[in-house]
């Protein structure tokens, strides 16, 4: 167990947030945050007995925030808020997603500038360290006043109310209460407008899709050099004085990451003087286009480091005689980043089909369709048309939720970002991108067969023993979809990535050395 890390004190980087949801860093509020805490609820609690009119304090929310709240009523509008609020549909999130939620949220209220109370924030801290996940469902945010919809749902348990995951059962929130003995959290005054203000479901999305579109970035870098060794390509094209010329750091990182790929290959060595003048763009311009989405990786990743220690919340309470409403919670800045890496994910996915379909096509030695006896066999025809069809998908998931703006709370919020359906949008885009380079794998490890007994460089090598563990070679048809399902899953789970990463480290080999800003 690493260091404990201090919610809204210390930097949340990806690294750190990504190792608080697998419960490998421990977190909690350490006394520096427990005074900011208390220092912020004690300004509410003076804005409120000054009776000083405040939004979200003492008056109604969106377009009723000149309506006024009398004292009496300032705790019960909070509760009101939460149920009011609570109108998602659709399935639930992942669970992961729902404690990306609790964990980003914690850390912004942490912060000391939205007067919550220090027993509101223990128990969402609690909630994380049970594992006892609110069921918050996909759809309804419009990200922008915060992701009001669901966040309503994630903070409705405080309340006794809403549903929980509770060892892998979903269950009403009163019942697990009542078996660990505890009561519902008692709201003060702004706390229920607190939990629901900020893009934390936005950012959510947005850190499960940099861990994820990374390691597909990583993959598909290694599977593309499979597929040019099957298809016997030159790495040529990825000599670093070619792409000093033109130094977008994502495509030297790529050709950089070819060229270790291809080192000291036999099948490369074999056809050095055959003549082939030029190889296909899907197999020479890999780092122009991996690289290009690499560059959209980064800087999402960038962002959502931000938005990691940003607050979101609105108003902000600086100290009980400065409070500002201003627009923190618009979710704008990652919803543009989000939509972009949307194409930059769909963009891998399309490279990736058409070196499926050069594997297919019975050029260059390879046998049509990756079989010796078509005909009566199929080959590896079909799994293609999956490709074509999921990449098709992902071009029609590329439109930018955030171009699109519609008014809502009578008018009063009349630009929001809908970030939150780029966020959802971009993680589908990834699932058929994961299907996508699984069948390209799955076909580049029957076609480098073809080349022996020629064995291409010792890192893929490895990377096809490794898909051989789970997948062998088809001398017939056979149910491909099942191998699509079990290669997908060594990708999906990150483990082709790491277990080659691993052996080039005791091959002494870094594969992106000097470019760590690119590391995930």
């Amino acid at each position: 167990m690493n260091k404990v890390f201090q919610y809204g004190i210390d930097h949340l980087s990806l690294e750190k947030v990504l190792l608080i949801r697998d419960g490998a860093l421990k977190a909690e509020l350490g006394p520096e945050s427990i005074a900011r805490i208390k220092k912020s609820e004690a300004a509410v609690a003076t804005i409120v007995e000054e009776n000083r009119t405040v939004y979200g304090v003492n008056t109604g929310f969106g377009i009723l925030a000149n309506t006024s709240i009398s004292e009496e009523d300032t705790r019960t509008l909070q509760y009101k808020i939460l149920q009011s609020h609570s109108v998602g549909v659709g399935d639930p999130v992942p669970a992961d997603i729902s404690r990306l939620m609790l964990i980003t949220k914690v850390h912004a209220l942490a912060q000391g500038y939205s007067g919550v109370q220090l027993t509101t924030l223990e128990r969402l801290c609690w909630h994380i360290e049970e594992n006892i996940l609110p069921v918050v469902p996909e759809k309804g945010s419009v990200g922008a006043s915060g992701d009001l919809a669901p966040l309503s749902h994630l903070c409705l348990p405080l309340i006794g109310l809403g549903e929980v995951w509770h060892k892998g059962a979903r269950r009403p929130t009163a019942e697990v209460l009542q078996e660990f003995g505890m009561q519902p959290v008692q709201l003060g005054p702004k706390e229920g407008l607190a939990l629901i203000n900020g893009t934390q479901f936005i950012l959510a999305h947005s850190i499960k899709a940099v861990e994820r579109l990374h390691n597909c970035l990583e993959a598909a870098d290694i599977i593309g050099a499979m597929s040019l060794e099957a298809l016997t390509g030159t790495k040529a094209p990825f000599e670093e004085r070619l792409h000093a010329l033109r130094p977008y750091a994502g495509n030297k990182l790529v050709a950089q990451r070819l060229m270790q790929l291809l080192d000291q290959s036999e099948i490369m060595q074999s056809h050095v003087d055959c003549g082939r003048v030029q190889d296909p763009y899907s197999l020479r311009c890999m780092p122009q286009v991996h690289g290009a989405s690499r560059n959209a990786w980064l800087h999402l990743k960038e962002l959502t480091e931000i938005e990691l220690n940003a607050v979101t919340d609105n108003p902000i309470v600086f100290d009980a005689h400065h409070t500002i409403s201003g627009g923190n919670f618009h979710g704008q800045p990652l919803a543009l980043p989000l939509d972009y890496c949307c194409v930059a994910a769909a963009e891998i996915g399309n490279i990736s089909d058409r070196r499926c379909y050069l594997l297919l096509e019975g050029k260059w030695g390879l046998p049509m369709l990756l079989m010796s006896k078509v005909g009566l066999n199929s080959g590896f025809m079909i799994p293609q048309y999956t490709t074509a069809a999921l990449v098709t998908e992902n071009k029609t998931l590329c439109f930018p939720a955030s171009a699109d703006s519609i008014p809502t709370s009578l008018g009063q919020e009349d630009h929001v970002s809908m970030g939150s359906i780029s966020g959802r949008k971009l993680n589908r885009v990834i699932d058929n991108l994961e299907f996508i380079l699984a069948i390209e794998l799955m076909c580049a490890c029957q076609a480098i067969e073809f080349r022996r007994p020629l064995k291409s460089s010792a890192l893929l090598e490895f990377a096809h023993d490794h898909v051989r563990e789970y997948v062998g070679f088809a001398d017939e048809d056979r149910i491909f979809a099942d191998d699509v399902v079990k290669i997908k899953a060594i990708i999906s789970d990150f483990s082709f990535v790491k277990q080659l990463n691993a052996f080039a480290a005791v091959k002494g080999i870094s594969l992106n050395k000097g470019f760590e800003t690119y590391g995930a």
